[in-house]
């Protein structure tokens, strides 16, 4: 079983506390935290993480007795240094006592070469050493729609932004994209995963598309359990075909991640926690999403 907090709410100050309360976990408690925000251009939620979200975020790892929080992404197809800029983390880095590590602009020898057996990927991926070496990994993901070729970004595709850039074209190319979007997250392991579903997209994706209010906040550990809850929720709002055909548990990515092991492989391994009413019901709706 794998806990997995629901928040019904458009605060999004309520929806990060309530949720990692919710779950009753301190995993970074005298840890040093890597942090994985959702910066692939600096477009507004929920092209990119809300700035109101990452705030929060770090205030409450702070709260939770984080030795030290290194925000780490790499954007794209923006250039990364931009979207720190446009986001405003360097400044916010500043006020908070938090370091930001530009993952363009490390060099190569910070990354290390990863080949798990079986994998889809030609000759592996480098991934971000900051992440391979890290004590505590906590990351925050959009809920959102993917065109080319993901059909949806959630946990599971946040990962992405940990690979180097030279592998790109190799993944947006490959007919077994979402295999190898599941495959990246072989290697490492989250240890709180907050999603921001306050505002979705339902179709096109990941930079602009149909916004939706959903006004929900998701956490928990495992991600397939929280790609699969957002899949879920993305039907009950109206989403692509490709989103809300077939069996959620048969979305290649998240099937590929059951296939390794990376988490659940069916509902009933979901303990849901919830806050009010509102937020039980969601649970109902989406429990029959997998009906």
């Amino acid at each position: 079983m794998t806990k997995v907090a629901v928040v019904s709410t458009d605060d999004r100050v309520y929806g990060v506390n309530k949720s990692i309360e919710l779950l009753g976990i301190n995993p970074v408690k005298g840890k040093k935290v890597i942090f994985k925000p959702n910066f692939n251009t600096a477009d507004p939620p929920p092209a990119s993480s809300s700035m109101e979200t990452v705030k929060q975020l770090i205030l409450r790892l702070k709260e939770m007795g984080a030795e030290s929080i290194t925000l780490a992404e790499r954007a794209g197809p923006a250039n990364t240094s931009k979207v720190f800029k446009e986001k405003g983390i360097n400044t916010l880095a500043q006020d908070l006592g938090f370091n930001v590590v530009d993952l363009t602009g490390v060099p190569k020898d910070e990354y290390v070469l990863k080949n798990p057996e079986g994998n889809h990927w030609k000759d592996g991926f480098l991934f971000a050493k900051i992440y391979d070496q890290a004590e505590c990994i906590v990351e925050t993901c959009c809920l959102k729609t993917h065109m080319y070729g993901g059909h949806f970004t959630m946990s599971l595709k946040n990962a992405v932004g940990i690979v180097n850039k030279k592998n790109m074209t190799e993944l947006h190319s490959s007919k077994y994209q979402r295999e190898m979007i599941a495959e990246i997250n072989r290697v490492y392991n989250p240890d709180l995963i907050v999603m921001d579903g306050v505002i979705t997209f339902v179709d096109r994706g990941p930079m602009e598309g149909t916004r939706v209010e959903a006004n929900i906040f998701v956490a928990g550990t495992d991600k397939i359990a929280i790609d699969a809850v957002g899949v879920a929720i993305l039907r009950i709002l109206g989403s692509t075909p490709e989103v809300s055909n077939g069996s959620i548990f048969e979305q290649d990515q998240i099937k590929r991640a059951v296939e390794l092991g990376l988490g659940i492989s069916s509902l009933n391994e979901i303990e849901f926690l919830t806050d009010s009413e509102d937020s039980r019901e969601l649970v109902a709706g989406i429990k029959q999403e997998f009906t």
